[in-house]
């Protein structure tokens, strides 16, 4: 699926303001309710891993999962912050 151009500087933009925060708990169901509940009324939504919870190779893997349980898209991943989309 394409991803509209105006879509993908929103999710590039510094301002965009970090909504959901992986901590000490990890990925839970209540964290992937919240984020689904978040995409259902936002255009987009990013979400930020605590430093050192995951491995950066584990991260790819977290996003994609995270992803795939709210049917969303990962349109912007840089070190631990992911911006999600869902269509």
């Amino acid at each position: 699926m394409k991803v509209p151009d105006s879509i993908l500087r929103q999710a590039k933009d510094v301002s965009l303001p970090v909504t959901v925060r992986i901590g000490k708990s990890g990925v839970t169901d209540a964290l992937i309710v919240e984020l689904d509940g978040q995409l259902s009324s936002r255009t987009l939504v990013k979400a930020k891993v605590n430093r050192g919870l995951f491995e950066r190779n584990d991260l790819k893997k977290v996003w994609s999962h995270l992803a795939q349980e709210t049917m969303s898209q990962v349109i912007f991943a840089r070190g631990n912050v992911a911006v999600f989309w869902k269509n």
